[in-house]
C-alpha cells in the first residue's frame, strides 16, 4: 500500500544547513490558506475543513471530490485549493489513492486524486501564491511532481521567469529525469536565482559603492546579507 499513499512531509535541508519546509506542515484538510482573510478576504469565513478522521467530514470530502472532478475548469483558485484539500483528506481517511477514488466514484480517478492531493501537500508559501493567482493551480500540479528543495525553486522561477504551465510541465519532467534544475530552467531562458529588486536610492548607492570597492557583483553582497538575515 506504500506506493498508494501520499509522499512524506519531512523537511529538507538547504545548502547552508537550514531546515527548509518543502512539504505541508499543517494538518491535512485544515484551511490554512483558504481561511486566511488576508488572502481569501470575506470568503475565508466560508472555508471548509476536512477531517480525515471524522466520518461525516470524510463523506463531505468524497462529495466535494466527486463535484470537483467534473468542474475543474472553474477559474477559481480558492475553489481548486478546496478541491485539493478534499482529495488529500479523502486519501488520508481511506488509506490509499485507489480507495479514495472508489469512495468518491464518478469521474474522480486515481490519477486525478493523486495530482490534486499532492497540490494540497505543497508548502504554505507556494499554496499562498496559488490562492492569490500568481501561480496557476494547473502549474502547481507540476510543481508537486518535483521533490525536495527543487519544488520551491521551481515555484519561485515561475514568478520570476514568467514560465507558462507548459514550461513548468517540461521543467518538472526534466528534473524528474535527472536534469539539474538550473539546467532545466536554462533551457527555457530562465536563470535560477535571478530576480529584479527595487531598492531605495540610498541603499542602491551604498550597494553599488561597496560592490565596486570589493570588486564583486552586487548580487554577492545581497546574498551574503540575506544569508545572515535568514540564519
Amino acid at each position: 500500500m506504500t506506493d498508494n499513499r501520499p509522499g512524506d512531509r519531512s523537511n529538507r535541508r538547504g545548502e547552508n544547513g537550514r531546515s527548509i519546509p518543502t512539504d505541508r506542515e499543517s494538518p491535512v484538510g485544515t484551511p490554512v490558506i483558504r481561511g486566511d482573510e488576508s488572502v481569501a478576504g470575506t470568503r475565508a469565513r466560508e472555508a471548509v475543513q476536512f477531517d480525515p478522521d471524522d466520518p461525516e467530514s470524510l463523506a463531505d470530502a468524497a462529495a466535494t471530490v466527486r463535484e470537483f472532478a467534473v468542474d475543474t475548469t472553474n477559474d477559481d483558485h480558492l475553489y481548486m485549493l478546496r478541491g485539493a484539500a478534499a482529495c488529500a483528506a479523502l486519501v488520508r481517511g481511506e488509506g490509499s489513492y485507489k480507495a479514495a477514488a472508489e469512495r468518491a466514484d464518478g469521474d474522480a480517478t486515481v490519477s486525478f486524486i493523486r495530482k490534486w492531493a499532492r497540490v494540497h501537500d505543497l508548502p504554505r508559501s507556494v499554496r499562498k501564491q496559488v490562492a492569490i493567482g500568481r501561480i496557476a493551480p494547473t502549474a502547481a500540479k507540476h510543481i508537486a511532481r518535483v521533490g525536495g528543495e527543487a519544488r520551491l525553486l521551481l515555484a519561485w522561477a515561475i514568478l520570476d521567469g514568467n514560465l507558462t504551465v507548459r514550461d513548468v510541465r517540461s521543467v518538472a519532467s526534466a528534473i524528474n529525469d535527472g536534469t539539474p534544475i538550473d539546467h532545466a530552467l536554462a533551457d527555457h531562458d530562465v536563470t535560477l536565482g535571478q530576480l529584479d529588486l527595487i531598492l531605495s536610492p540610498p541603499t542602491y548607492r551604498d550597494l553599488r559603492r561597496r560592490a565596486s570597492m570589493e570588486g564583486v557583483e552586487p548580487g554577492a553582497i545581497v546574498t551574503d546579507a540575506l544569508e545572515q538575515y535568514f540564519d
